[in-house]
């Protein structure tokens, strides 16, 4: 499975961005998808992610209220709606998919990654 990010950008403090994640192929269906950032000297962290039916979702305290996560199945694809935009949200975003259908906050627990998508947020 190969996971492509896109979507990101520079953006104002305040302003919005979607991001989207695309898997290769008609795969992933029976698991959940996440979102993890990483800033520069930072570890990477855990931003949202969303179970198999997209019924389930969680979310960073710090973007709760902020972040949406969804996804579309017919075009294999998961977004992250990013509103309120703040210079701490200044990252580079990866989507990733974990060996479970649920929603899981567990970095460990990821086996794909796509390849990241810079956003960074000007104050």
């Amino acid at each position: 499975v190969q996971l492509q990010a896109s979507g990101g950008g520079l953006v104002q403090a305040g302003g919005s961005l979607r991001l989207s994640c695309t898997a290769s192929r008609r795969t992933g269906s029976n698991n959940g998808m996440g979102w993890f950032r990483q800033a520069p000297g930072k570890e990477r962290e855990f931003v949202a992610s969303i179970d198999w039916r997209g019924a389930g979702s969680n979310y960073a305290s710090s973007v709760a209220g902020r972040f949406t996560i969804s996804r579309e199945y017919a075009k294999s694809t998961v977004y992250l709606q990013m509103n309120n935009l703040k210079p701490e949200d200044t990252a580079v975003y990866y989507c990733a998919m974990p060996r479970s259908s649920t929603s899981t906050s567990r970095l460990e627990y990821y086996r794909y990654w796509g390849q990241g998508t810079q956003v960074t947020v000007s104050s």
